[in-house]
């Protein structure tokens, strides 16, 4: 376990013990221990006794809860609690707007054991009743609830995709004649898919179901009601799988068809025929790209196929390549073991060359974000120490010094001026303080856009897919704010992230707003999630000519240094 692992560990035997009503004293000591760990940027997996005690930062408690996950591999009272907590109390517990001791209410009080029993309860107008709620909380609960069961059966595009490429592989092995290709929303790259879909151009229907029914990392759903479809869901996880066969000479037509979004397949694209209609009267088709010259159009990537832009893209713009993986130069937003990040500066940087890119941007989380080891003023000393150290040693690669600052409640950036000004950039982001208003927000968020020592705008309603909504923004406002003051915005590529959502790109694109695709690593191997914000980005239309982190790593300082001493 690394201290992340163990400060959640922590964490959670403190929210189970205020849970169950235990001494608020006993509650501390966990509480405590994690938030010491928090502020050690020494990682003290595996240190022997004598080691802890040497860490002077830790109080005697906190070393001795090290010293048992050590020993154990656990905490012998979180296994206590978990075992005494029903698994619908502890889901309850994930709820957005409750904590700990109001879902004690609900379950000792009330006698509610699982999310149904509480959406019933709600109904009832029981919760309100309760003393300490009231129709405010009950509300949210209600919402938190509703949003819960909307997210119930949808999966992250990075949760599907090595299912579905690795069966891709296995069906082309197995049926070398044929044509295959993932098909639905999972080949348009949707942040979140419901079901992976395959489509497979064959004459040999009969043999290609028989096949999946014998794959046992598949398993079927329903009995074969159409012959040359077949239904079921990966073995693990639950992901729900849908492969159809056509006929080779159907197949690229099928593949447009079955790809594209309806509003895709009903742009008038032909004398007020729907590119649908055009399609379903083409025959022999050689590629996708055929049928779209057919229709009028340049070949539109899979991406693209909402509905929304690709017409002006393909008429307008006079389809430009969209981003690739190849144009990136070099990765920004990335943490170390500085803050709360699992590898160490060097690690990072060493890493990032390997992968060919020309520069990383180093941004540990600012002295505020107490919870993941932000820097102080001293910590920032030794961190530009090493850089400088790394930077001399690793040339032409460079490392630019950056922090991801928080942007505290009445939008100013964490730290003074003079501390922000010794940085190479600045990655500007909310991450904590999310219960607001859509105008609070906005407001909070423009007013540090607007900060002169801001360079990137950080995933801009902290949002997490499937597990929380971001608070609500202007989206409008907050773009024309970033254009007017020269302020890249990001495309957080983490998985549970994806923004700015690829819906605005186009209108921030439309404002000469730059974007940058960042990992948001916290740790080497997540820098290879820059994928991901390429997927989306393309969604939105996102040229490399667009893309902040094109800039090859000399372009890059120079644009750095210009306007650290021009303000734009």
């Amino acid at each position: 376990m690394n201290n992340k692992d163990i400060i959640t560990l922590l964490k959670d035997t403190a929210k189970l013990l205020e849970l169950h009503g235990a001494n608020p004293f006993q509650v501390r000591h966990y509480t405590n221990a994690a938030w010491q760990l928090e502020g050690l940027r020494q990682d003290v997996t595996g240190l022997a006794p004598e080691a802890l005690s040497n860490l002077g930062e830790l109080g005697k408690s906190t070393r001795r809860f090290l010293q048992e996950i050590h020993e154990t591999g656990t905490l012998q009272r979180w296994e206590e609690l978990q075992a005494a907590t029903p698994q619908g109390v502890r889901e309850m517990m994930s709820l957005r707007g409750i904590g700990p001791k109001k879902v004690g209410a609900l379950w000792k009080e009330l006698g509610i054991e699982s999310l149904a029993a509480l959406a019933r309860a709600c109904e009832e107008d029981a919760v309100a009743q309760l003393s300490g709620f009231g129709p405010k909380t009950q509300a949210t609960i209600r919402e938190s609830l509703a949003f819960k069961a909307e997210q119930t059966g949808k999966f992250h595009y990075a949760t599907a995709l090595p299912y579905a490429t690795a069966l891709e592989k296995q069906l082309q092995e197995a049926f070398p004649q044929d044509l295959v290709s993932s098909t639905g929303a999972f080949r348009r790259k949707m942040e979140v898919v419901t079901q992976v879909e395959v489509l497979i151009g064959t004459d040999q229907a009969a043999a290609v179901i028989q096949w999946l029914d014998e794959q046992p990392s598949l398993q079927q759903a329903t009995q074969h009601l159409d012959a040359s479809t077949w239904h079921g869901h990966f073995a693990e996880p639950a992901l729900p799988l849908i492969v159809r066969c056509c006929s080779p000479d159907q197949f690229y037509q099928q593949l447009i068809i079955s790809t594209g979004a309806e509003a895709h397949l009903a742009l008038q694209v032909q004398e007020g025929k729907t590119l649908r209609e055009i399609l379903n009267s083409m025959t022999a088709l050689e590629s996708e790209a055929d049928a779209y010259a057919r229709a009028g159009l340049p070949y539109i990537p899979p991406e693209l196929r909402e509905g929304r832009i690709e017409l002006a893209w393909a008429q307008e713009k006079g389809a430009p390549s969209l981003l690739k993986m190849q144009d990136l130069r070099g990765v920004l937003h990335n943490h170390t073991t500085y803050s709360d990040g699992r590898h160490s500066l060097e690690a990072m940087a060493r890493y990032c060359q390997e992968l060919g890119y020309e520069y990383i941007g180093i941004t540990d989380h600012s002295q505020s974000a107490r919870y993941a080891g932000g820097l102080t003023p001293a910590a920032i000393d030794e961190q530009h120490h090493e850089i400088d150290r790394l930077n001399a040693q690793l040339a032409p690669f460079k490392i630019f010094k950056g922090i991801e600052s928080d942007i505290l409640s009445d939008g100013q950036l964490d730290y003074r001026a003079d501390i922000l000004a010794r940085f190479d950039f600045v990655v500007a982001s909310v991450h904590v303080g999310m219960n607001m208003t859509q105008a609070q927000a906005t407001e909070r968020i423009i007013k540090a856009v607007r900060n002169p020592y801001t360079t990137i705008l950080g995933h801009l309603t902290n949002r997490l897919l499937l597990r929380r909504e971001g608070f609500p923004v202007d989206y409008e406002a907050v773009i024309d704010a970033c254009a007017e003051c020269g302020v890249i915005i990001e495309v957080n590529s983490n998985p549970w992230r994806l923004e700015l959502d690829w819906r605005w790109i186009d209108y921030a694109l439309s404002k000469n707003v730059q974007l940058s695709i960042n990992p948001d690593a916290h740790d080497k191997e997540s820098i290879q999630k820059m994928y991901y914000g390429v997927c989306v980005a393309r969604k939105g239309g996102l040229t490399p000519a667009q893309t902040f982190n094109t800039l090859s790593g000399e372009a890059m300082a120079q644009y750095l240094q210009r306007r650290k001493h021009e303000p734009i």
